[in-house]
């Protein structure tokens, strides 16, 4: 990488608010870990006071940076994050060319449907009977596409991921290495005294643009689908249990567990960590804070927090009165020992 800050900022569409614009960039870097000539971004105000340690040559911030740091070039950009990825993208470490092949030890069924020249699959994947891949689609290592399966064009499929029978993908669909798409759902019923399987005879539907990332795990329906709607990005560890449906363009972060039968609307937040009960509805526009508990509807757009989850004042309230308890109980043991002096000092009847 070796531009100028007046080419900087054509690149991502800013406007030099300080430095020399024929300044030389020559690298990228977190506002910590910048070197001189490092371009670096401001996407939280939280951060802004370790610029004054930064060792960056120029910075993308927006409108919120109160005071310009003067020992670095600025450049104003409507959204510092995104800038910021224009830049890696540009000069950062070039993905992986998609080149089509089918590695001597793969298994490929006779009876799969693909077009050879216009697909990869790596070492040691396996595409099971009347599966059907589409074009510019990578199967990497050790994935496995089950029978019957259908995947739309332009998917990757990471090593050891599975995608199991039946199962439908869209369009450009990423998951991630050890996740699973399509295990049974968690369905028993008590028998005999013992714990009866009940048959899951339904599929995971999962619509274009969507991203799985590793390790987490969408249940198959016990009838019907479990759908996953278009855009949806799902982030490592979570768990999507039989017959949910989510909504379009929603995030799932890290850990997220969602119970069976559960209805998510579109453009909703989950963060770390929460969890939401079975057989529930929550409406489009929903954000849930980190470790938010649902366990009702929630039938109106808005940010809550809480276990159980409730709007955002009123959850940060229940969060804060364990907190008081310490205090509460030493006022309680101070007035029941006042109660205590007072009563001694009663003239005896």
């Amino acid at each position: 990488m070796k531009i100028t800050l007046a080419e900087l900022a054509s690149l991502t569409r800013g406007e030099i608010l300080s430095g020399d614009p024929a300044l030389k960039i020559t690298g990228f870097s977190s506002i910590a870990e910048a070197e001189p000539g490092d371009v670096t971004f401001l996407g939280n105000s939280r951060y802004a006071p370790k610029l004054k340690q930064s060792r960056a040559s120029a910075l993308l911030a927006d409108g919120t940076l109160e005071a310009l740091p003067g020992h670095m070039a600025v450049i104003h950009v409507a959204n510092p994050q995104l800038a910021f990825a224009e830049v890696v993208e540009r000069f950062g470490p070039q993905p992986q060319v998609f080149r089509p092949g089918i590695h001597p030890t793969a298994i490929i069924a006779d009876s799969a449907k693909l077009n050879r020249d216009k697909i990869f699959v790596g070492p040691h994947a396996v595409i099971e009977e009347e599966a059907e891949v589409g074009d510019g689609s990578s199967i990497h290592a050790n994935a496995c596409i089950g029978r019957r399966a259908k995947l739309g064009v332009d998917c990757t499929i990471y090593a050891s991921a599975t995608i199991k029978e039946r199962c439908l993908l869209g369009n450009r669909v990423i998951v991630h290495s050890g996740t699973v798409i399509g295990s049974d759902g968690f369905g028993y019923e008590m028998k005999d005294g013992r714990h009866k399987k009940i048959a899951q005879v339904g599929i995971v539907q999962i619509d274009d643009d969507v991203e799985v990332g590793s390790c987490s795990t969408i249940d198959r329906a016990r009838f019907g689908r479990t759908w996953i709607g278009e855009g949806t990005k799902i982030d490592n560890l979570v768990q999507i249990a039989h017959n949910c449906v989510i909504g379009k363009h929603c995030i799932l972060c890290a850990l997220v567990g969602i119970s069976g039968s559960t209805r998510v609307g579109d453009n909703v937040t989950m963060a770390g960590q929460v969890g939401v009960a079975g057989h529930l509805n929550i409406a489009s526009n929903v954000i849930l804070l980190a470790k938010s508990g649902v366990t009702k509807d929630i039938p109106e757009p808005g940010t809550y927090t809480g276990y159980p989850a409730k709007p955002l004042i009123e959850g940060r309230r229940m969060l804060m009165y364990p907190a008081k308890v310490p205090e509460i109980l030493k006022r309680l043991r101070e007035l029941e020992a006042r109660v205590k002096q007072l009563e001694g000092k009663k003239p005896s009847g």
